[in-house]
């Protein structure tokens, strides 16, 4: 299993509360729609410079790869990408 985990910091001039709940809809409904993607949660922080956190898990390290290229995911990076400032990823095998 791989675990893919990003942070973010939201545009200060928006409301971030709502941007997250946006953000959380958008990436949590590809569980199920990309291959290989089990799991995706969205968090806000509870303190720290990022505002919130994308943790997911993928069976393999080529499914993470596919995800990062399917159509779904490239559908819902606009949402995303309206909102950041910020972003630092990491991935780990289980």
């Amino acid at each position: 299993m791989i675990r893919h985990i990003v942070m973010y910091c939201i545009r200060e001039d928006c409301d971030k509360a709502a941007a997250i709940e946006e953000i959380r809809v958008a990436l949590e409904g590809l569980v199920g729609v990309i291959p290989g993607l089990e799991a995706m949660k969205i968090r806000p922080t509870i303190g720290g410079h990022y505002d919130y956190v994308l943790y997911s898990e993928f069976e393999s390290m080529e499914a993470l790869e596919g995800y990062k290229t399917h159509p779904a995911h490239l559908a819902v990076k606009p949402v995303v990408h309206g909102y950041i400032t910020e972003r630092v990823s990491g991935d780990c095998e289980e």
